[in-house]
């Protein structure tokens, strides 16, 4: 199979997880969203033979375009202090892998095929699994009484809970053709605290470079102190400051650059700039920084 056959795929595979996952969300079979959702599967399961450059071109294009609309979506779906106006609450145990926003190669070449592949669908699955299994365990121990391994699943469900959920972050911060600078009051605020975008930027390298081998390089929001931080996190959850917002994460976790990048951590951090998706960390800002607490 062709590198190009092999997009292909990928792409017909995202759209079949995108289908799934606003059939999970409940999105109303008469929108937009929707409608040109079924234009673009038509389009895939058209294809019957090899593309040119120029058709494949406009097959990223419609996937990027489709992509925007289905962020645009689900944030006019969201209310003040960013909870869904059609939420839906997860079961104990019930927790799902979400399906990545682009292709498995659409971030290269600054992060690989076989690396976003594994780091996904079996990475970001184990925490899922593991969160999920931590809940039920905790959930039988609420209805038995037996709290003997209550230690063990709790430390399960902090570590895969937030493993899970910082993931999720990720997948969405990153986007093919991003980098740049964020804008707006993002970047006022960036610019007020750190003294410059520079400035920034060179203390989250820095904090992503010698967090210690498992580990985070985290943006927050601070509620309390309505400013942003940077902070470190080991094991997903260690090191962490609670009562804050993760606005922009970086995984420096060996499996997350090991296959390409070796022992070079340098390298995958200062090149991970490249693939920044400012305008979901806008976002994610934007909602965060509507909450704030009495401070102290």
């Amino acid at each position: 199979m062709s590198r190009f056959e092999g997009y292909i795929q990928d792409v017909i595979m995202w759209n079949k997880e995108m289908r799934a996952f606003l059939e999970s969300e409940d999105v109303n079979k008469n929108t937009e969203l929707w409608h040109r959702m079924d234009v673009f599967t038509d389009i895939m399961e058209g294809i019957k033979g090899p593309l040119n450059i120029e058709d494949l071109t406009e097959v990223q294009e419609q996937v990027e375009e489709l992509h925007a609309g289905i962020e645009k979506y689900f944030a006019e779906r969201q209310e003040v202090g960013g909870v869904y106006m059609h939420e839906r609450s997860i079961a104990a145990g019930q927790h799902t892998l979400p399906p990545l926003p682009y292709a498995y190669n659409a971030l290269e070449p600054y992060i690989s095929e076989e690396i976003m592949r594994l780091h996904h669908d079996k990475h970001h699955k184990s925490y899922v699994d593991g969160l999920n299994k931590a809940e039920i365990k905790l959930e039988e121990a609420r209805k038995t009484g037996d709290y003997a391994l209550v230690k063990h699943w709790s430390r399960e469900l902090a570590f895969h809970g937030s493993g899970h959920y910082l993931h999720t972050i990720f997948w969405s911060n990153m986007k093919p053709k991003g980098g740049g600078k964020p804008a707006g009051r993002l970047l006022k605020e960036i610019e007020t605290y750190f003294g410059s975008f520079e400035a920034f930027k060179k203390h989250f390298n820095e904090a992503a470079k010698q967090v210690e081998g498992v580990g985070w390089a985290i943006l927050v929001w601070s509620p309390r102190s309505s400013h942003l931080e940077i902070l470190q996190s080991e094991k997903h959850m260690n090191l962490t400051q609670w009562d804050t917002i993760p606005l922009l994460v970086l995984d420096v976790w060996e499996h997350a650059y090991y296959l390409q990048y070796k022992n070079n951590r340098g390298d995958y951090v200062n090149n991970w700039w490249n693939l920044v998706n400012w305008k979901n960390v806008e976002e994610r800002f934007q909602k965060a920084s509507e909450l704030k607490w009495k401070p102290y």
